[in-house]
């Protein structure tokens, strides 16, 4: 068989994508299905997402297509940044409209239908209107500032992703120009959806509405002539290091310090917002308006700006039969609080599927671990964790018990930088051997390693995982964890962390595949393996599930396998830049993807069958930055009862599931999959919640195929579990907690905590 050629056509953009993915999320609001809360909830999702998209893709293209900067990964589909540019914008366009349309058509008549009202000033009552007049003077007024804009008054800087009144103002009396123009912040203190009867959350009204109708308060001696709202988004791809220092910690503070004065990208407009001041804005911000090449980043929208603001409307909204159903998240008896946790670990190794499996083991390995008398040193990656986190109070507490801790902390956390650095200073005070990695590289494995003295010799423990040390995302993330006491896996642990703080590099790596140094290698390796035993008529399979695949030896590694005959699954959450289907290329690569209640991120790969299948677990992409530019580990599951578990029910629900997943075809689109006339309807995350009985889904389906799914039995269907007190109540699939005033909170910023302002998206 001749090698094949492959051209830009056979590859996907990566950011058209990635868009697709988000109108995936979209989909979600849009779906009656779904409760009415969290069709709220996937609104407020798909805007916080596209907020971080424009700060990160789009800020770095703008600078390849205006800046000359050359790309970091160069796209493999080959299109010029401004073809990139014009094609986002477009596609952006629609997506918003639909999103819009969503919001004003659907969700917002069905929350009136159930009593959550929405209300403009002109639908209030005098009694209504006094409450408002009550909570401008005692709350917003004192805390809003009037700003004028004239030669004594230059533009303020407007901070990313505040919200924003404008103005045109008329003097009437008193000093000052005749005519000018003017802004109020809205800040983030202020409720952004504001109770009409503080004893009654069921009628809301938005801020920028009772600012609107009151700002002849802050500008005395002026009539207001008109006014609409704006929004503005900056590049955040500021390089945190673009220079070597002697001090990490305080180079990423200087260059957090930047981003605050960085350009803007993209300039969000109400409808209604005078023309005179939107020239303005565009002159002051020097955006481009469509005489580059056709690129426009102005958008006007049609209703309220800053869609992320749902977030806290929903925590506001006691309804708990609008919202997912709740549930109990499992724990093995040898893992709760009154077993012997290291007694168990030592005796086999352990597999926990989060939020299905209870997180509530990880934090106490490290809890117990810092009390444990027996216990000499405890060594931990963190790259994103909640802001009260108790694994860090326990890396603390076991500084303070006398015993050796390191913590491995990034710093170039995208977004999290500040709250990592702030969490490094609280270590280190505390005792803890505080480490930052690399300049050029992040550090993006998720370990944690306790040493133990077990009488004359000294024993270690890990856990290894997918996702971060952050309870709260384990209870909206899908992830998988090991803990393993396992001898050769253990040091191999080790000899991680010896990398990480000394540059260790001589260790020969018997369990574990570490990137940079050969995870790419590997990978490619794993997969030609299973491309030479097809070609050899020998059973042959690939299952890969990912967040993104993006490297371009890797798809056509995996071209080359479907080519020699080798069935290939695919499940990849966003983007995918391969093409299935193509004829004489990828006939045997099927791609889907599942959007629903959780964010699915665990990375799980199967290679082979039988007795020769492998499977393993890891931090990583399949993309050149998690390759090349980050430190990732990818670990096998090696114990027979942990690989069937995997094998036999994780990968058939995902692969079964014909409720909330997506196929991928040959021209990039994405097809939702039905069950068909006789088939049970599979929706993965209820099987692995049990509410779906595990039985009425059958084996692995061959890959590629389409294989109907026999209807269940009705003797199979099992009732939904109930609540276990302290479990989480409503559930976001989102990432990221976007606020308005320009701060970001943690990159796993506590989704759940929708009272505040925004949420962490699904990426």
């Amino acid at each position: 068989m001749s090698a094949p050629t492959f051209l830009p056509e056979h590859f996907i953009n990566r950011e058209l994508s990635w868009l697709e993915f988000n109108a995936r999320v979209l989909e979600e609001a849009q779906d009656a299905s779904n409760p009415l809360l969290e069709r709220a909830k996937f609104l407020g999702i798909f805007a916080s997402n596209l907020d971080e998209f424009f700060m990160v893709r789009v800020a770095g293209l703008r600078e390849q297509a205006f800046g000359a900067l050359p790309p970091q990964d160069p796209p493999t589909d080959g299109l010029s940044p401004l073809s990139q540019l014009q094609r986002i914008a477009f596609r952006v366009r629609q997506l918003v409209e639909q999103q819009y349309e969503c919001w004003t058509a659907s969700v917002r008549p069905a929350l009136a239908a159930e009593g959550v009202r929405i209300h403009v000033e002109a639908d209030l009552t005098p009694a209504q209107r006094k409450n408002l007049d009550k909570f401008f003077r005692q709350r917003a007024f004192p805390v809003l500032t009037p700003m004028a804009i004239d030669p004594s008054h230059p533009s303020p800087r407007f901070h990313n992703r505040g919200l924003y009144l404008a103005a045109t103002l008329r003097r009437t009396h008193g000093i000052g120009p005749g005519r000018m123009f003017a802004v109020v912040q809205l800040p983030q203190v202020l409720p952004r959806y504001v109770p009409i009867d503080p004893e009654s959350l069921t009628d809301f009204i938005r801020l920028e509405e009772v600012v609107a109708g009151r700002l002849p308060e802050l500008f005395g001696g002026y009539q207001i002539v008109n006014v609409g709202a704006f929004r503005i988004t900056r590049d955040q791809d500021v390089d945190l290091l673009d220079e070597e220092g002697d001090d990490m910690l305080r180079a990423i503070e200087g260059r957090l310090r930047a981003r605050q004065r960085s350009e803007a990208v993209r300039l969000e407009v109400s409808a209604d917002m005078p023309p005179e001041l939107l020239s303005l804005l565009v002159e002051e911000e020097q955006l481009k308006r469509g005489a580059d090449g056709g690129y426009n980043e102005v958008y006007p929208v049609n209703g309220p700006l800053d869609m992320t603001g749902l977030f806290e409307l929903i925590g506001q909204v006691e309804r708990p039969d609008l919202r997912d159903d709740p549930f109990a998240a499992k724990v093995e008896p040898e893992l709760r609080e009154d077993a012997d946790l290291f007694a168990s670990i030592a005796k086999r190794d352990f597999l926990l599927h989060h939020p299905f499996d209870s997180f509530r083991p990880v934090v106490d390995f490290v809890q117990r671990a810092a009390r444990d008398p027996d216990v000499l040193a405890i060594k931990q990656t963190l790259y994103r964790t909640s802001g009260d986190s108790p694994i860090v109070s326990a890396l603390i507490e076991a500084a303070e018990n006398g015993k050796h801790v390191t913590a491995l902390v990034e710093l170039k956390a995208r977004f999290d930088e500040a709250n990592n650095i702030s969490w490094a200073r609280r270590l280190e005070q505390a005792g803890v051997h505080v480490v930052f990695g690399f300049m050029d590289l992040k550090t993006h494995c998720k370990l944690a390693l306790v040493v133990r003295q077990e009488g004359k010799k000294t024993r270690r423990y890990a856990h290894l995982g997918t996702g971060n040390y952050n309870p709260t995302t384990a209870r909206i993330y899908t992830d998988l964890g090991l803990f393993t006491a396992d001898k050769v896996m253990t040091e191999d642990v080790a000899a991680v962390f010896n990398f990480l703080t000394g540059y260790s590099q001589d260790h020969a790596w018997q369990r574990l595949v570490v990137a940079p140094q050969d995870l790419h290698r590997r990978t490619l390796e794993l997969i030609d393996e299973q491309t030479q035993r097809a070609a050899a008529g020998k059973p042959a399979r690939i299952f890969a599930k990912l967040n993104a695949l993006v490297d371009r030896p890797t798809i056509e590694a995996l071209y080359r396998a479907s080519g020699a005959g080798v069935p290939i699954d695919l499940v990849v959450r966003g983007v995918c830049s391969l093409r299935p289907g193509l004829s004489g290329l990828s006939e045997n690569i099927r791609v889907r993807s599942i959007v629903d209640r959780f964010l699915e991120h665990s990375r799980l790969f199967v290679f082979g069958e039988g007795e020769d299948q492998r499977v393993y677990l890891s931090s990583a992409d399949w993309m050149p930055r998690n390759f090349e530019r980050r430190v990732e580990v990818m670990f096998p599951v090696e114990a027979p009862e942990l690989k069937r578990r995997i094998v036999e029910e994780i990968i058939p629900a995902q692969l079964r599931d014909n409720q909330r997943a997506r196929e991928l075809s040959a021209d990039g689109g994405y097809s939702r999959v039905s069950a068909a006339a006789g088939q049970v309807a599979i929706r993965s995350q209820h099987v692995l919640l049990g509410q779906t009985p595990v039985e009425a889904v059958p084996g692995p389906a061959p890959p590629g195929s389409t294989a109907p799914v026999p209807a269940a039995k009705p003797s199979e269907r099992k009732s939904k579990p109930g609540r276990k007190q302290g479990e989480q109540k409503s559930l976001s699939h989102g990432k990221h907690k976007a606020d308005r005033n320009g701060s970001d909170k943690s990159r796993d910023k506590n989704p759940d905590k929708t009272g505040k302002r925004g949420s962490r998206a699904a990426k």
